[in-house]
């Protein structure tokens, strides 16, 4: 008695053949967005490209060398007599961390948590055990293919002075998240 081997070609491929495209860029884009952080943890060409993720209904920009994981949004533990902005506490690979709404910390109310939501988690070398919860990750930006323009005195603040138009015309704001971390309002979570 013989084993029969099944037929490749009667095997049909996992998921559809754009879902399959899908993981293939994704993986790729992972690849690059880790190459880029280790150039810029290394202080190569750490000015020019930044982390671009949209949070509430402003895009903003993030040092590669402040911008720590990136993680899906799971479980998030509430923490009673706490800012609504502050949601509570989550576990990333066995820390736990503060993920904070950073668009209901600027007054822009709360946040939709959907499949594009991703929390931000802060770079180690803030020793800082926070994420912020952002809308989308919109990929790396190159703030040298843009132009750099006056704050606008309504969304100037002490953690993001910079404000960048791309060929687009869309509006990006650099947050310095060791400036953030720094702000009296954010470190005060309690009520």
């Amino acid at each position: 008695m013989t084993q029969s081997t099944p037929d490749l070609k009667a095997v049909k491929p996992y998921g559809r053949p754009d879902a399959v495209a899908r993981r293939t860029r994704l993986r790729e884009f992972q690849t690059q967005l880790v190459e880029r952080m280790q150039a810029a943890k290394t202080g190569v060409d750490t000015r020019v490209s930044q982390l671009g993720v949209m949070i509430g209904q402003r895009r903003w920009l993030l040092s590669l060398q402040e911008a720590g994981e990136i993680v899906s949004v799971g479980a998030i533990t509430k923490v009673p007599l706490t800012h609504g902005w502050f949601l509570g506490l989550s576990n990333i690979r066995g820390n736990l961390i503060s993920v904070i709404d950073f668009a209901q910390f600027q007054g822009q109310g709360a946040a939709v948590i959907d499949k594009e939501s991703r929390i931000v988690a802060f770079a180690p070398s803030l020793s800082f055990n926070c994420g912020l919860l952002v809308t989308r990750v919109l990929g790396l930006r190159n703030v040298a293919d843009m132009e750099l323009r006056a704050s606008p005195e309504s969304n100037a603040t002490q953690w993001s002075t910079q404000h960048y138009v791309d060929r687009d015309e869309q509006v990006w704001t650099e947050l310095n998240l060791s400036l953030v971390v720094q702000d009296p309002l954010f470190l005060h979570v309690g009520l």
